[in-house]
């Protein structure tokens, strides 16, 4: 079985962007949290982050053509604008998890409305770095219910 992490715009700066909003552990350390639960669940990741709208939606579709298993996906801004996103979501038609750093319901007020949520079975979010093992752990679960 074989899982796509996706991280939208500004995830690469994980670590030292607002730290006291998103923690202070980088990509680079969240995919290695990700790499162990993946070798306990004995599952295979694959790992994109992209600040480009286009490049997140043809990985999706990329994902759906290769027969991945499922997507966990961190939109960043792009949560709460991009019907495109949501769009590609919906028609790849692969389980997808959104995850969030941080309680995206407790932000600003144009920060509280996921458009892309409407494409995923589930959201975790709130718990920093845990909300991506978190959501992982989910997706596998639900992955071995079907």
């Amino acid at each position: 079985m074989k899982i796509l992490i996706i991280n939208g715009p500004n995830l690469q700066a994980l670590g030292r962007r607002e730290v006291g909003i998103y923690g202070e552990k980088s990509w680079n350390d969240i995919q290695d949290e990700l790499q162990s639960l993946a070798a306990e669940l004995q599952i295979e990741l694959e790992f994109f982050q992209s600040n480009c709208e286009g490049s997140l939606i043809d990985r999706i579709w990329l994902a759906a053509e290769n027969n991945l298993a499922g997507i966990v996906i961190n939109p960043g801004g792009l949560t709460h604008t991009s019907v495109a996103l949501l769009d590609a979501l919906r028609g790849a038609a692969l389980p997808a998890v959104e995850v969030h750093l941080s309680n995206i319901t407790s932000r600003e007020p144009y920060r509280q409305h996921s458009i892309t949520a409407a494409g995923c079975i589930g959201i975790v979010a709130g718990f920093k770095t845990q909300s991506y093992l978190l959501a992982l752990r989910g997706l596998y679960e639900y992955l071995n219910q079907k």
